[in-house]
């Protein structure tokens, strides 16, 4: 009696799910490492340094965040910055995914516009920053409208040169077979400019927690990783400015090695 064989659309799909897991695994030994490697420096740099308060050991500076967060001042600061972070990615996000596709699907608006998108590329986020706050006050919305600003831009220009990228032979194969407009944007159009939200995503999620700590060290009213920063500085209290520095990179690993990185890999999988 012949032996049954597993079909091969299980079997290929047993072995996706195999190499999910051994390269999210390997993903997460070199983060290990590598932050070990760090770690390792840090201490040996800091073992030669004279003044600790200055220059912390990592112990010191551990200790510093669980005093930090058993005090609960650590938990408030960073979902302060957290939500300020997510509100500016998402509009930052929206609005130049549009901006950018506009663009780059239409020349002759790409001319005209082009010159005003140099202009805020170049200027500086200070400036952004600081004209929002007198115009708008220190608040929230003024805030979010200042790390928005700065990163609006950079995606816009990133999703206009992946709309000038697009396949016209893959557009034409749509109008040939009747697709639509709908199935035309979900099957054609997305799958080509995903690798671009991608990494436009990645670098403004970079970008955007940094000028966040800077609007908060100069507007923060109080609240944020960033005035923490400000006010530690003024104190000269370095540990402390590690301690929030530290606690909310680790974060931002987090959220890159679980969601940003996956999804890169994933919308890149069609091009192989």
């Amino acid at each position: 009696m012949a032996p049954v064989s597993t079909p091969t659309f299980f079997t290929r799909k047993q072995a996706s799910v195999t190499n999910g897991w051994g390269a999210s695994a390997e993903r997460l030994g070199w983060l290990i490492a590598s932050l070990l490697s760090f770690v390792l420096l840090w201490q040996l740099v800091a073992s030669y340094a004279d003044d600790v308060r200055r220059f912390p050991t990592p112990a010191i500076v551990l200790e510093t965040v669980s005093q930090l967060a058993a005090s609960g001042a650590l938990w408030a600061n960073i979902s302060t910055t957290l939500v300020r972070v997510i509100l500016a990615f998402f509009f930052a996000m929206v609005i130049g995914s549009v901006i950018g596709i506009l663009l780059g699907k239409f020349p002759r608006v790409d001319r005209f516009f082009d010159p005003w998108l140099v202009l805020f590329l170049n200027l500086p986020a200070i400036v952004t920053i600081t004209l929002c706050f007198i115009w708008g006050g220190l608040t929230q919305a003024a805030a979010v409208t200042a790390v928005a600003l700065n990163k609006i831009p950079s995606a816009a220009v990133t999703l206009r040169e992946g709309t000038r990228a697009l396949s016209r032979d893959l557009n034409e194969m749509a109008e040939v077979y009747k697709f639509g407009w709908w199935k035309t944007l979900r099957h054609v159009t997305i799958p080509q400019l995903a690798p671009y939200f991608a990494s436009a995503a990645r670098t403004g999620l970079a970008l955007i927690w940094k000028i966040v700590l800077v609007v908060e060290a100069f507007g923060g009213n109080g609240k944020g990783v960033g005035y923490q920063i400000f006010i530690a500085f003024q104190e000269f209290d370095v540990s402390i400015i590690l301690a929030y520095a530290l606690a909310f990179i680790l974060i931002v690993q987090v959220i890159e090695f679980t969601v940003l990185q996956p999804l890169i890999e994933r919308v890149n999988k069609w091009r192989r």
